[in-house]
């Protein structure tokens, strides 16, 4: 059973979230929001395996109370859902640590489907926003760094993929299992826009990751 929990600020919305995945025997919705403040609150509660985050809450918004959760429970996966389809949206909710991104005209199975797919460790985007994962990931001035849209974790990783670390390797120096660094790595290339690893650990060396030793 994965548990999820809703945060949106409009009740109706959740409401018919909710009737959505009523109809699905392997979901169970185990608490709702409307604020940063309340979804941080039902997360700490519940202890939710999924969070369907609208990016824009009151309080601080969607990318604050994502940042929030995973700092208490970073095993919770954030799907974000919204409005939103620009690259800024997109960078700040993949900063934030969101493992997917969906738009809210996707249908209803599709919804369905990246609950799943993140509760097993996916990343995962609406279909229709390929070229703004690509802009997410490229650097801005702004930013400090290369490839701002992965989270810090993921940096790291990428940086060793640079240097030539094996899978196990990396786990073992990070204190991580290989599930997580299989995960994260799945997670860099997405997005990154690589088609695999090879073509990731290039691009981390052409901006200069991987040079240590």
């Amino acid at each position: 059973m994965i548990k999820v929990v809703v945060v949106d600020d409009h009740a109706v919305f959740r409401e018919g979230v909710r009737a959505l995945l009523a109809r699905v025997d392997e979901i169970e919705v185990v608490g709702e929001a409307g604020t940063t403040q309340e979804a941080i609150a039902i997360a700490a509660e519940v202890e939710p395996d999924v969070i369907l985050m609208d990016l824009n809450i009151p309080g601080g918004g969607g990318e604050s109370a994502t940042v929030a959760v995973l700092a208490e429970r970073p095993q919770t996966a954030v799907l974000m859902l919204t409005m939103y389809t620009d690259a800024t949206h997109l960078r700040g909710a993949l900063q934030a640590g969101a493992r997917g991104y969906l738009v809210k005209d996707a249908e209803p199975d599709a919804i369905v489907r990246a609950i799943e797919a993140v509760h097993g460790g996916q990343v995962i985007f609406s279909p229709d926003i390929g070229g703004q994962v690509i802009a997410a990931s490229t650097t801005e001035p702004s930013q400090g760094r290369a490839f701002p849209a992965l989270t810090p974790r993921e940096f790291e990783i990428l940086d060793r993929l640079g240097r030539g670390l094996r899978n196990d390797a990396i786990a073992a120096r990070m204190g991580i299992s290989m599930k997580t660094v299989q995960n994260n790595i799945s997670s860099i290339l997405l997005k990154l826009g690589a088609v695999d690893r090879a073509q990731a650990v290039a691009m981390a060396r052409e901006a200069g990751l991987g040079l240590r030793g």
